[in-house]
């Protein structure tokens, strides 16, 4: 079971001890602050004992102490008087303030602000003299003094608390931050790496297949040309990036990004390796540079694309074309889909949603699916990729709307 009372601060016990024993002292020398008591000065031990064990309860129990203490300190008048009482009853009440509830914070010094008013008018008008005032002066200083240093004190310290809650959300809110920026740029090196080395892997493992598989020295010496080839784009892609990431200089060149441009080169490689693929790219030379992240997710599209038609389609013809609209740029790629004949690498999926995810980055739309065409089952990517119109070349007025 849990204690009544909880155990009360060390420094509480200090404050206690240390003043029960200037108030014996006091009360040892006859240091008395008034005279004509109805009661002696060893009656003044009573509240004195009293007012320190309520000191004991300044933290955990401060409206408790500050009602009982004003008791002590009343019954006190009626004693000859101990200064070291008077001195905890201030304690007392500071401390009510600064450690107990809001409402009593409030509350606390607006009444004893009223009792120092009213003790001080109530005095004057039985007095009728100017030391009147001195009495209410007293009453200020032993009550209202204290609530209002205990109210600064208090909103001092709340105030430190809510800054300290700011900066504890602030380093949250920055963590959460930098763990996202920290994800965002692994997916998008991963896509980026996907999509530069997964091209000539897939045309690796396609010929190395048809070299295994077929005992034909023409066709073995063909493969193993077209596995060089793409072993030897393959890592000079794979150190191109390896450079980008060990090098964190800020004077380091950029990184040069594909570009629409060296689709015919793509293209043309995709035919090296056996695909039977077509581009109609229906933009005109008068069309507008695109912005760059159009461009290279156009590019990127289509790589992926020619990737997956070569790892999965069957053979026939592969078409992809390009469309770009006033407000948009559509990619689609259409590849056979019948059961393929020949060798086939696997795939992870991974590039569907690296397509996908490069589409939703730019706000556009991305689909895939099998569609019946008019030569058969057609495998389809289709994306659209929208441009704003003020990233365009002014002079671009003839793109379709």
């Amino acid at each position: 079971m849990a204690p009544l009372l909880p155990r009360p601060h060390r420094v509480d016990v200090r404050i206690s001890v240390a003043s029960a024993l200037a108030g014996l002292v006091f009360w040892g020398l006859g240091l008395e602050m008034q005279t004509d008591r109805p009661l002696g000065p060893a009656w003044g031990l009573a509240p004195l004992f009293v007012l320190a064990g309520l000191e004991l309860l300044r933290r955990s129990r401060p409206q408790f102490a500050l009602a009982v203490g004003t008791v002590a300190l009343v019954a006190d008048q009626f004693t000859a008087g101990n200064l070291a009482s008077v001195m905890m009853f201030t304690d007392i009440m500071y401390a009510a303030v600064v450690y107990g509830t809001p409402a009593a914070a409030r509350r606390i010094p607006v009444t004893t602000g009223l009792i120092t008013v009213a003790v001080t008018i109530g005095f004057l008008a039985w007095w009728k003299e100017p030391e009147a005032l001195l009495i209410g002066v007293v009453t200020g200083l032993v009550s209202f003094a204290p609530a209002t240093t205990g109210v600064l004190v208090r909103t001092h310290r709340e105030a430190a608390g809510a800054a300290r809650l700011r900066a504890e959300q602030t380093a949250l809110l920055a963590e959460m931050d930098r763990v996202q920026a920290i994800t965002a740029e692994r997916a998008r090196m991963a896509r980026e790496l996907h999509d530069m080395v997964a091209n000539h892997l897939s045309a690796i493992a396609i010929h190395s297949t048809a070299a295994l598989s077929l005992d034909d020295p023409k066709t073995t010496r063909d493969a193993l040309a077209v596995i060089r080839e793409n072993s030897v784009e393959g890592l000079a892609e794979m150190r191109r990036l390896i450079g980008i990431l060990r090098d964190s200089s800020e004077d380091r060149e950029p990184a040069a990004t594909p570009t629409l441009i060296g689709l015919g080169a793509l293209v043309g490689n995709a035919r090296t390796n056996g695909l039977d693929v077509t581009l109609d790219d229906t933009r005109t030379p008068e069309d507008s540079k695109l912005p760059a992240p159009v461009e290279l997710a156009a590019y990127r599209i289509v790589q992926e694309s020619l990737t997956n038609a070569l790892k999965h389609a069957s053979p026939g013809l592969v078409t992809v074309t390009l469309t770009q609209r006033r407000r948009s740029l559509d990619v689609l790629v259409t590849s056979p889909y019948d059961s393929p004949s020949g060798p086939r690498a696997p795939g992870s999926g991974a590039g569907l949603v690296g397509m996908r995810e490069r589409t939703e980055l730019l706000d556009g739309t991305f689909g895939s699916g099998p569609e019946s065409g008019p030569d058969g089952k057609v495998w389809i990517v289709r994306a659209t990729l929208p441009v704003d119109p003020l990233d365009l070349d002014p002079a671009d007025e003839g793109v379709t709307e």
